[in-house]
């Protein structure tokens, strides 16, 4: 039977690969891996399982995540990035043995509210991201009610979040290193600062926990540099068949809105996959796909269910070989350039109905 759908393939010595590089550029530094939105697209408990006994902690941004990975079996501290909302999610976070960041004074307030004990808090501080973090002139009062707060262990650990640490040209990266180390000066509390760029190239910024995410699954988070550069190998190939072969006349069109025409007779092969699989819309025509280790430029508009590529240099292609979207061979960072995003967004956008094949 000819195969007819799109799949992906995780790798799963690639991510332990990954990991161990982390380990290699943070060596006195505990890692918690990120594996939010639903792992980057890789499988929540998926990488979970296969990083379970290679990383420290797991980092996620929201209690049903975490609630997803204790219920999988899964032992190890697991941090709650967005942290709890409600009095009800404090129980659930006890329930769960669960570490929650604290970023707001209202957090505080249920803390000091809630009859739960022992909740492993980590402060975060705003030094310039400007998203979740307690303003700087808050930070002696808010943690002063930490310490005296009966549902907070003893322990409270420091967290600051990079605003532009992909780009090494930009000091604000430094600057916030500098400005977070002035705030918590004088406290005793494990810190935790570096994502996958700091751990790769912010060196002062890997402290007792590093916490890469992009990094972990083979894509470069490094502005100009490859992820092959970095050492990293990709986890995720994103395959899909040949499904069709096409003649198609000199001053044809394919796809829709006549968006592309032929130049001179071409030959097309229409390929099962397209923007219902989470192969992005955006993506320009002529971006590559690689077919039997050669690379091919697609042609006409990505549809829901279809992206078509000219093979004329190739008429030997036939129904049924597998083509690569991204992976092995073909760095997601590029085909996320072609569409004018970044890995993140192509890693993430996979749809439900694609399979999951996992490869050791």
């Amino acid at each position: 039977m000819i195969p007819n759908i799109a799949y992906i393939e995780i790798d799963a010595e690639a991510l332990r690969h990954n990991a161990r590089k982390v380990r290699e550029y943070a060596p006195e530094s505990k890692i918690i891996a990120v594996i939010k939105g639903n792992a980057y697209g890789h499988g929540l408990t998926v990488v979970a399982n296969i990083l379970q006994n290679q990383v420290d902690a797991f980092a996620v941004a929201r209690l049903s995540e975490a609630v997803i990975l204790r219920n999988s079996g899964i032992e190890n501290k697991i941090l709650v990035l967005q942290g709890f909302g409600s009095a009800k999610e404090l129980e659930l976070f006890s329930e769960y043995k669960l570490d929650s960041i604290v970023h707001c004074a209202e957090q505080v307030a249920l803390l000091e509210q809630t009859s739960i004990t022992k909740l492993n808090v980590w402060l975060k501080i705003d030094t310039g991201m400007h998203r979740l973090g307690i303003e700087p002139e808050q930070f002696k009062l808010i943690l002063h009610r930490l310490r005296e707060c009966s549902a907070v262990a003893t322990d409270i650990r420091f967290v600051t979040h990079f605003a532009n640490a992909d780009d090494l040209h930009d000091t604000k990266t430094l600057q916030q290193w500098m400005y977070f180390e002035q705030i918590i000066s004088g406290e005793v509390g494990e810190i935790s600062a570096a994502n996958s760029a700091g751990v790769i190239e912010w060196a002062d910024t890997r402290q007792d926990w590093v916490r890469p995410g992009l990094m972990l699954y083979g894509a470069s988070p490094i502005m100009g540099q490859s992820a092959e550069e970095l050492g990293l190998q990709p986890v995720m190939s994103f395959y899909a068949p040949v499904i069709a072969i096409k003649s198609v006349k000199a001053g044809e069109y394919v796809g829709y809105a006549r968006a592309w025409s032929a130049k001179k007779d071409t030959l097309v092969a229409v390929i099962a996959v397209g923007y219902g699989d989470g192969y992005s819309r955006h993506v320009k025509v002529g971006t590559k796909v690689m077919i039997n280790g050669e690379y091919y430029p697609t042609v006409g508009r990505v549809s829901m269910d279809m992206i078509s590529v000219n093979i004329t240099e190739n008429p030997e292609i036939k129904i049924g070989d597998r083509v690569t979207l991204w992976g092995k061979g073909l760095p997601v960072d590029k085909i996320a350039k072609q569409a004018n995003t970044i890995a993140y967004t192509l890693l993430c956008g996979i749809t439900q109905r694609v399979p999951v094949k996992i490869t050791e």
